[in-house]
């Protein structure tokens, strides 16, 4: 194992941010640590091609069992690696499953949190080494408020499982940094979204439907609120910002958005558009995807991160929509071949918004 590089351990490597984090931190010469649960089936394709033989000379990419749920293995897991930086991503992230799922998402979204500041907190304690934490927050915590653009300032106001265990997570993280001195950044990302995004967020729903449309596998699109806004950006982007809080002196709390809000309507218009389709054709209204409590828009205003990181968002939402379309036209062509070569495929994935 590589010992005299920059060390980092990320929480929720095989997600869409944690797997291009990982890109990122490899590309800067780190060696990544990644924390995954054990599964009876394999959950890390989107890391997979970044992944070698640890027994391989040079290999900078170690995988270890853990869970949020578990403190024991977090601690283990901090001692076995001794981290220079930690990110925090692991999360039940899905703010519709969270009223499903509350105890669940609270368990492991606002406990795991603490669990994980608490390894972080003894570990530095008991080697004297600091240890850097960033805190993946959210948008969400500012649910339902009047004030937009939202800046750090913003009064928090949750109005789901999910948003009320990361406003726990959130603060929890400013604790400690506040109390025992750690490193510790929270971003406050806005909605950020990528080919990597799992297909039941709307986003790539959206998307994956539109490729499956225009290649007659797919006939209809089932959606619940189509007027909900949000500030959307591209995942690529926005780990960029996650890496730079924790290069700052000053550990502190920053809003990462694009600056600008869009309905969900508007963004399956994109998507449809791009292969000259119309989305009013092919969307329908299932009540089922609609939220117990909605939040009706969200704008983020990153002006401190601009200023104080250098950092802007690179990809708009257009041209985000663009690439996403183009991936699952690229995978709707796959499965055409498949299913016309005469292979059983299952059924796409389309559940929740």
């Amino acid at each position: 194992m590589v010992q005299d590089k920059r060390c980092a351990l990320i929480t929720g490597i095989t997600g869409q941010d944690g797997s291009y984090l990982a890109e990122l931190l490899l590309a800067r010469d780190y060696v990544v640590h990644g924390i995954i649960r054990r599964s009876a089936s394999f959950n890390t394709d989107r890391i997979d091609h970044l992944y070698q033989d640890p027994h391989k000379a040079g290999t900078q990419l170690f995988l270890h069992y853990g869970d949020l749920s578990d403190a024991n293995s977090l601690a283990a897991t901090l001692r076995k690696v001794g981290p220079d930086e930690v990110y925090h991503l692991g999360a039940q992230s899905h703010v519709r499953v969270s009223f499903d799922l509350p105890i669940y998402t609270v368990d492991v979204d606002a406990l795991g949190a603490m669990k994980l500041l608490e390894a972080v907190r003894e570990y530095q304690q008991h080697t004297g080494r600091q240890v850097r934490y960033y805190q993946a927050s959210s948008s969400e915590m500012f649910g339902d408020v009047q004030e937009v653009p939202q800046t750090e300032q913003t009064r928090l106001n949750p109005r789901s499982p999910y948003a009320c265990a990361k406003v726990f997570a959130h603060f929890a993280t400013i604790n400690y940094r506040e109390a025992y001195d750690l490193h510790a950044s929270c971003g406050i990302l806005f909605n950020h979204e990528s080919e990597r995004r799992g297909e039941t967020f709307v986003t790539r729903k959206i998307t994956r439907a539109v490729g499956r449309i225009k290649l007659g596998l797919q006939k209809k699109l089932y959606l619940g609120n189509l007027d909900a806004r949000r500030d959307w950006g591209y995942a690529p982007d926005y780990v960029e910002a996650m890496w730079l809080m924790l290069q700052q002196d000053t550990p502190d709390d920053y809003v990462i958005a694009s600056g600008r809000m869009i309905s969900v309507r508007e963004f399956a218009d994109l998507s449809f558009a791009h292969l000259g389709l119309d989305a009013k054709d092919f969307i329908e209204i299932d009540p089922r995807y609609y939220r117990p409590t909605e939040v009706d828009q969200l704008q983020g205003d990153f002006s401190k991160a601009k200023r104080a990181l250098g950092w802007e968002p690179k990809t708009t939402v257009e041209a985000m929509a663009r690439l996403m379309v183009d991936h699952d036209l690229d995978l709707a062509r796959r499965e055409k071949t498949l299913r016309d070569a005469g292979h059983t495929l299952p059924a796409a994935v389309g559940h929740d918004q």
